[in-house]
């Protein structure tokens, strides 16, 4: 079986906010880490619901494979794209993403430029087959 699918994801709902009230208050370290750990949680859930889509569609993991080799070096089946990274370059895609799951229903908006707001969202296309790959040019 091959499946597709799509989520959209924000972690980022009052950051920006909160991290500018920081930076007013001098805490600039504090205003810099809260938008750090939006964004690697936005990437955290991205991967948890890759993880989950997986098990819907019936694909285990390995468990022979750690962690490490299993999430941060990808060597699970399938893959995951995002508009605007190298894999899939055409940023104009995210309109297409966005018109198919109106992601604007829970707080995440496309900007003129095409990126998304708040900052820490995350859009994405999921291949099961076997045989996606990511590859090198």
């Amino acid at each position: 079986n091959d499946f597709l699918g799509m989520f959209a994801l924000t972690t980022g709902r009052g950051v920006k906010e909160q991290a500018e009230i920081l930076r007013s208050k001098g805490e600039y370290l504090k205003s810099f880490l809260l938008q750090i750990l939006a964004l690697e949680l936005a990437e955290a859930f991205a991967e948890k619901i890759h993880e989950k889509m997986g098990s819907i569609w019936g694909i285990t993991e390995n468990p022979d494979l750690k962690l490490v080799d299993n999430k941060l070096k990808g060597k699970y089946q399938g893959i995951r794209v995002s508009p605007g990274y190298p894999i899939c370059p055409q940023l104009e895609d995210q309109r297409k993403i966005f018109k198919l799951l109106r992601p604007e229903e829970v707080g995440i908006a496309l900007t003129e430029s095409l990126m998304m707001d708040p900052e820490a969202s995350v859009t994405a296309l999921v291949f099961s087959h076997p045989q996606a790959k990511v590859f090198k040019v």
